[in-house]
């Protein structure tokens, strides 16, 4: 049995049931595809330090996770869900269109980095790099020190 092959389809699943069971638009559901996001740059991350070895499917798994999550990640982000969050800027909400093109950005580089499979850890290094760049900004922009 291929158990890298098994362990990339569980995070598949993982990846589309917490998109669709995260829907809802509260603090929790935020967290949850936040949490999506930062486990998948983890792996990322990991193969990039080489403190974990290259694995094409992991790699093609977190990609995966990353463009679909971000896709998902504003819809989460309704008109009344403004308040209780304290992570969230209000901001989000004064400027829906720019935090949306910045979650659109970062699931099209991720898309590409998809596309192009990056095949050894100094690509994927590279890659987080990009899509780090897109997490800073809007993290900066948008996200509420604690």
């Amino acid at each position: 049995m291929n158990w890298k092959a098994v362990a990339g389809a569980v995070v598949m699943a993982g990846a589309a049931f917490g998109s669709v069971t995260a829907a809802d638009g509260t603090h929790e559901s935020r967290n949850a595809l936040m949490k999506q996001i930062g486990g998948s740059a983890g792996a990322l991350a990991a193969i990039a330090k080489g403190t974990k070895p290259y694995d094409a499917e992991a790699v093609k798994a977190a990609l995966t996770t990353i463009a679909t999550t971000a896709k998902a990640f504003p819809d989460q982000f309704k008109p009344g869900t403004e308040t209780g969050d304290e992570a969230a800027s209000p901001k989000i909400w004064e400027n829906m269109d720019d935090f949306k093109a910045r979650a659109a950005k970062l699931s099209t580089d991720a898309e590409t980095a998809l596309a192009q499979l990056p095949a050894d850890p100094a690509a994927v290094g590279a890659t987080m790099n990009t899509l780090g760049a897109n997490c800073a900004g809007c993290h900066k922009a948008y996200r509420l020190g604690k």
